[in-house]
C-alpha cells in the first residue's frame, strides 16, 4: 500500500506537476515580450555536448562506486563495464555497497552545484555535472522505498531501516527535487550574455529551451551510443527519465520571482567538447565495454 501510493506521488509530484505547472505558466504569459536575438547554434551544441559528457561521467561515477567498494571485500572479485556492473564471489554486505553508486553520484551533484555558486561566469559543463549528478540520485532514492530489488533499495533492506525509514528517505529526496531543479534552472538563466534574454517570463522560458531543454533532447541520441550493447530497456530508459524528472523544475525556474542577472559569456566553444565526447565514447567502448575487474 505504501509502495503504491508513493509511486502515484512520485509520478505526481515529481513528473506531472512541473511539466503541467510550466505549460500552464507560459500560456498564462502569452503576448509578454519577447527577446528575439539569434542564438545561434554554438550555444546549442555547446550545451548538448557539455551535457553528454555530464551524463556519462556521472554515469560512470556511479559504477565505479558500485565497484570499488565491493573490490575491498575479501572473496569479492568485481567488474566495471561501460553501462554495469558485475561480481562475483559471495558476501552479504555487498547488498550495502548496492548504495553506495547513489551516494557518490548525489555527492558529486552538491560538489559541482557548490563550485557554481563560487564561480562569477557560470560554465554549462559545471551546470550540467551538477544537474546529472542531483537527478540521477535523487529518483534512486525514490524508486529504491518503492521496488526492494532496485539497488538502493537492496541497501536499505540490508540496513534494515524499514518502511518508516524508506519512506521518510524517499519524501526527503522528492522534495529535493523541485529545490534542486529551480536553483539550477536560475543558474543557467545567470549564464545568459545579454540582459535581453531574461527580459521577461517569456524571455526566460525561451532562453531556457533553447540552451538546456533542446539541448538535452539532442543529446539523447549521442548518449545511447556510449550504452549500447545491452537491452533495449536499459540503454534508453536512463537517459529519457533523467531529463524527464529533472528538466520540468528547471524549465519552472523561468517564472520564479526576482529578475535574473546575465553575467555569462556566449558558449562558443564546441571543438574541444567534441574531441572531449570521441574520447570519452572510445574509452567506453574500447576499455570499459569489455570489463576491468578490480
Amino acid at each position: 500500500m505504501i509502495e503504491t501510493g508513493l509511486t502515484v506521488l512520485f509520478l505526481a509530484f515529481g513528473l506531472l506537476l512541473p511539466w503541467i505547472t510550466t505549460l500552464a505558466l507560459r500560456l498564462r504569459a502569452m503576448g509578454a515580450e519577447v527577446f528575439v536575438g539569434r542564438m545561434g547554434w554554438q550555444p546549442i551544441v555547446h550545451s548538448m555536448l557539455a551535457y553528454v559528457l555530464a551524463f556519462n561521467i556521472t554515469f560512470f561515477i556511479q559504477e565505479l562506486f558500485l565497484v570499488l567498494p565491493k573490490s575491498m571485500v575479501p572473496g569479492l572479485k568485481a567488474t566495471l563495464y561501460h553501462n554495469d556492473h558485475d561480481w562475483t564471489g559471495d558476501a552479504p554486505i555487498a547488498e550495502l555497497f548496492q548504495g553506495t553508486g547513489g551516494l557518490a553520484i548525489l555527492t558529486s551533484g552538491l560538489i559541482f552545484s557548490f563550485i557554481a555558486t563560487r564561480r562569477k561566469k557560470p560554465s554549462l559543463f559545471i551546470l550540467w555535472m551538477a544537474f546529472n549528478g542531483l537527478f540521477q540520485a535523487l529518483p534512486q532514492f525514490i524508486v529504491g522505498a518503492i521496488m526492494p530489488g532496485n539497488d538502493m533499495g537492496r541497501a536499505y533492506d540490508y540496513l534494515g531501516i524499514g518502511p518508516a525509514g524508506e519512506l521518510l528517505l524517499a519524501l526527503v529526496a522528492l522534495a529535493a527535487m523541485p529545490v534542486a531543479g529551480i536553483w539550477l534552472g536560475r543558474q543557467f538563466l545567470a549564464a545568459a550574455w545579454d540582459q535581453r534574454q531574461l527580459g521577461s517570463y517569456c524571455c526566460r522560458f525561451g532562453f531556457l529551451l533553447r540552451i538546456a531543454g533542446l539541448p538535452a533532447l539532442a543529446a539523447l541520441l549521442i548518449i545511447i551510443l556510449f550504452r549500447v550493447p545491452r537491452e533495449l530497456i536499459e540503454v534508453i530508459a536512463p537517459p529519457v527519465l533523467v531529463p524527464l524528472f529533472g528538466y520540468g523544475w528547471l524549465q519552472l525556474a523561468a517564472f520564479s520571482p526576482g529578475v535574473a542577472r546575465a553575467r555569462g559569456s556566449r558558449p562558443e566553444a564546441v571543438i574541444p567538447l567534441l574531441l572531449a565526447a570521441a574520447a570519452l565514447l572510445a574509452i567506453f567502448q574500447l576499455v570499459l565495454r569489455p570489463g576491468i575487474t578490480f
